[in-house]
C-alpha cells in the first residue's frame, strides 16, 4: 500500500455543550461546528462522548425509578445510525460539501428497537460511515441507559481524506481499559479520539476529574505512541434546566467542566487544554513526519513487544443483530443520495 500522502494536518477537540436532550436542534449544531472546523482548516474533528443527545447527566442524581420518563425521553431523541437516513444524512452532508472527517459521540438507537449503546461514529471526509465504536463497558450508572459493546466494533478506521490514517476511538473511562486500548495498538492505530464528559462538575469528582483525563489521555498518547485528540462537553443552563424542570432540584452536578486537548505521542500539548463553558475548537496541528524519531525509541505493535512473552488477543465477534449485517456501513454518500433521491420522485 502507498504511503500516506498528507503529513501534516490540523485536527480539533469539539469543546461544546449540546441542546440538551434536542437531538434535531444537536444535529444543526454539529453541522454548525463542522462548517467552522471547514473554515478553520480543521481536518478532523472529534466529539465529546454522546454529544448528540447529550450526556445524561440526570442518572447520576435521581432514583432510579423517577428517570424511567426521563430514560424513555432519552431513547427517543438518541440517534439511528444508518447511511443517508434522517438523522445521519445532515451529517454525512456537511462532511462531504466541507471535506472533514469527523468522530461523534451519540447515544446510539438500534433501528426499530429501543436498545441503545454509547457510541462513537467515524465518518470520512466524503461523507461515507465507515463504522460505529460501541463502548464495551458502560460505567456505574450508566449501565440503566446503555448495553454493552462488544469486539467486532473495537477497530480503527483507515479515513481517506487525512491520508488514509486509522482512526480510533474510546470513551470516557472505557480508557482505563487496557485490553482495549491494546487492541487498538495492535491494529495499528495512529490517532485517537478519546471522547468525554464534564466530570468535574459532578460531586466527589471537582478536584480529581481533569487530572484523570489528562493521566489517562497522556498514558494512551505514549503508550501508543499516537495522536490524542481529546473531546469533552461542558454542563450549560440548557442542561440544568432540563433535569430541574422534568426531575427536580438537585445539587450533583453543576455548570462548566470538561477537559479537551490535542496531544503528541511524546505527550506535548498541541492544543489545549481547555476546560470550562467556553465553547471553543481546541486545535493542534499533527505532524506524522515525526513519528519516526518516537518510533525510533518506542514501538509497542513492532521492535517495543515481546510476543514471545506477552501475547494479546480479544474477540472480534458481533454479538448483537445489526453488527451481523454483511457492510453494514459500506454505502457511499452520492449512491445514498441517488437511492433517497429516487424515492422521492416516486413518491
Amino acid at each position: 500500500m502507498a504511503a500516506p500522502k498528507l503529513t501534516k494536518f490540523k485536527v480539533a477537540a469539539a469543546h461544546a455543550a449540546p441542546v440538551f436532550m434536542d437531538k434535531t436542534a444537536t444535529i444543526k449544531k454539529v453541522v454548525r461546528l463542522i462548517e467552522q472546523a471547514a473554515e478553520e482548516d480543521i481536518k478532523l474533528l472529534v466529539f465529546p462522548e454522546t454529544f448528540i443527545p447529550g450526556y445524561p447527566y440526570f442518572i447520576e442524581c435521581y432514583p432510579p425509578l423517577t428517570q424511567v420518563p426521563a430514560l424513555a425521553k432519552y431513547a427517543q431523541e438518541s440517534v439511528v445510525v444508518e447511511p443517508n437516513n434522517a438523522d445521519m444524512a445532515p451529517i454525512q452532508e456537511v462532511c462531504r460539501r466541507t471535506g472533514v472527517a469527523i468522530n461523534l459521540g451519540v447515544s446510539e438507537r438500534i433501528a426499530n428497537g429501543h436498545t441503545l449503546f454509547n457510541s462513537q461514529v467515524t465518518i470520512d471526509g466524503d461523507g461515507t460511515i465507515l463504522g460505529v465504536h460501541r463502548k464495551l463497558q458502560p460505567t456505574y450508572v450508566e449501565r440503566m441507559v446503555w448495553a454493552q459493546g462488544n469486539g467486532s466494533t473495537l477497530r480503527n478506521f483507515s479515513v481517506s481524506s487525512i491520508g488514509g490514517y486509522n482512526l480510533g476511538g474510546l470513551a470516557c473511562w472505557e480508557n482505563t481499559m487496557n485490553g482495549a486500548r491494546q487492541a487498538l495498538i495492535m491494529q495499528g492505530q495512529q490517532i485517537h479520539a478519546g471522547a468525554w464528559p464534564a466530570l468535574s462538575t459532578m460531586k466527589g469528582f471537582e478536584a480529581i476529574a481533569d487530572a484523570q483525563i489528562e493521566a489517562l489521555m497522556k498514558n494512551h498518547a505514549l503508550t501508543g505512541q499516537v495522536f490524542v485528540v481529546t473531546a469533552s462537553n461542558y454542563v450549560d443552563e440548557t442542561c440544568l434546566d432540563w433535569m430541574r424542570d422534568n426531575l427536580g432540584e438537585q445539587e450533583f452536578v453543576k455548570a462548566g467542566g470538561g477537559w479537551s486537548s490535542v496531544l503528541h505521542p511524546f505527550c506535548a500539548f498541541l492544543g489545549g487544554p481547555h476546560t470550562g463553558s467556553q465553547e471553543k475548537l481546541v486545535v493542534g496541528e499533527v505532524d506524522f513526519e515525526q513519528m519516526g524519531l518516537v518510533k525510533v525509541w518506542i514501538d509497542s505493535a513492532g521492535h517495543y513487544q515481546r510476543p514471545e512473552i506477552l501475547q494479546f488477543g480479544f474477540d472480534e465477534r458481533p454479538h448483537w443483530a445489526d453488527e451481523k449485517k454483511r457492510d453494514r456501513f459500506k454505502v457511499a454518500y452520492e449512491e445514498g443520495k441517488k437511492e433517497r433521491d429516487g424515492e422521492g420522485e416516486k413518491a
